[in-house]
């Protein structure tokens, strides 16, 4: 095989720059490899290490710095067949590594090739994640604060199955690159290098200094048999292969009219456990087997099980562009919780504004029309409250009406549920409207 070297854009690293003998160890590792240009991806970031995708004849990708890794693994389980290889900087590996531990932990077959040059040499000499305390930088005294990584270390402790070290200017950086794409998992090779434009200027390295300096730490080939275990691409096809289909995604079929025509927006204020969401959803679905476009947002505390539960629901014959709710058709108010966190939006609300609220709810001064349900006289649960509130609606042909509500509960839930949650919207509809005082 030849060259997979791009003659139409040779390298233009700096003079003595670790950068470029990786470019042609690389290129010859592919040759012995007898990689076709092909079956070969690079992809890269930014800095230095960022300009690797573009020497090479290859498929490339180029993203946002640190991210690398993401659109690697991305690529290597859509395309499992290519020999997927990164580039990365010492830059790169400190904003992006959060990506680097996961693909350690994934264990997917991608290459990572880690530039390191102790500093961000494309932008001015700060130091990176790997910058040593005593060094000399653009940015200060920073890097006599922070420890440097020793990202072989790290990425074995993470899970990396091959992981190892080496200078830029061995004589075996190649046979080492080709152990690398060998392995059948995620490998990191950690290749030492210096950046001429910056970082000697303050500092005196070496290729003999990085060699001694590689050689006084410790080795880190016991990480492969630690971190045995199959390739994760392979493995995810194998479980995956197993699992159950979730099958295609009900139809909610067009069946009958809705009861008024444009826009019509509804806000339901409760709390957490009163199916305020669920109610929502029903909604939304009522709408849609009447042909209407729908749109939901909820509002609820990280705690989920206590605290307002609020939910915002559009339907339009038209499609939804702004989905923002300024002043309701309708508010369906059950919970204090809720109605506290929507008290302005209830006091904006106009004359032809409904109000459907539990009798020992208090709202704000307001100018809407309200009808006032005495739920626990009534006996209904309030887990059933929402959707006793739904038929009250229903039963008034405001927004949706009993067919639309009924067709909504049948594509929602099944069996002995949706016997439970008809019965419920019956009873509302039978004590409607004698019941329900304006």
């Amino acid at each position: 095989m030849t060259s997979l070297l791009n003659t139409q854009r040779p390298p233009v690293f700096c003079p003595g720059c670790g950068h470029e003998r990786v470019v042609h160890a690389l290129d010859k590792a592919f040759i012995e490899m007898g990689l076709a240009a092909h079956e070969i991806v690079m992809v890269s970031d930014i800095g230095c290490s960022g300009l690797f995708d573009t020497f090479f004849n290859t498929h490339a990708f180029h993203g946002l710095h640190g991210r690398a890794l993401t659109y690697a693994t991305g690529i290597k389980m859509a395309r499992p067949d290519l020999t997927v290889v990164v580039t990365m900087g010492d830059g790169g590996l400190g904003i992006g590594g959060a990506h680097v531990l996961s693909t350690c932990r994934r264990n997917i077959d991608i290459t990572l090739l880690v530039l390191n040059n102790f500093n961000y040499g494309m932008t001015g000499g700060q130091c990176s994640s790997t910058t040593p305390a005593d060094a000399q930088v653009g940015s200060g005294f920073l890097n006599r604060l922070e420890k440097p990584i020793d990202i072989g270390q790290i990425a074995g402790a993470a899970g990396a199955g091959w992981v190892d070290r080496i200078s830029a200017y061995a004589g075996d950086l190649t046979p080492k690159i080709r152990q690398a794409i060998d392995h059948d998992g995620f490998s990191l090779l950690d290749i030492w290098g210096i950046c001429p434009g910056r970082y000697t200027r303050r500092n005196r390295i070496t290729p003999k200094s990085i060699a001694e300096q590689l050689s006084t730490l410790p080795k880190l080939n016991h990480f492969g048999e630690l971190n045995q275990r199959e390739e994760y691409g392979r493995a995810y096809r194998t479980q995956a292969a197993g699992t159950p289909s979730p099958g295609e995604p009900s139809v909610i079929e067009i069946q009958h009219q809705a009861p008024q025509a444009g826009r019509r927006e509804v806000v339901i204020l409760g709390s957490a456990g009163q199916r305020i969401l669920t109610a929502g959803e029903l909604i939304c679905i009522a709408g849609a087997t009447a042909g209407l476009y729908a749109s939901q947002k909820k509002d609820y505390p990280i705690t989920v099980m206590r605290g307002h539960s609020v939910c915002e629901l559009i339907l339009s014959d038209t499609p939804i562009d702004y989905t923002g709710i300024q002043s309701p058709d309708v508010v369906i108010a059950l919970a204090q919780e809720g109605v506290d966190r929507r008290r302005k939006q209830l006091e904006r609300l106009k004359p032809t504004a409904l109000v459907i609220k539990a009798a020992p709810v208090a709202l704000p001064q307001t100018a809407a029309r309200i009808v006032a349900i005495d739920f626990k006289t009534q006996r209904f649960k309030s887990t059933d409250w929402a959707v006793a509130a739904l038929a009250c609606l229903a039963g008034r042909n405001v927004v949706l009406n009993s067919d639309m509500l009924d067709s909504a509960l049948e594509h929602r839930f099944k069996g002995e549920v949706l016997q439970t949650v008809r019965a419920v919207a019956a009873k509302a509809g039978d004590i409607y409207p004698d019941s329900f005082g304006e």
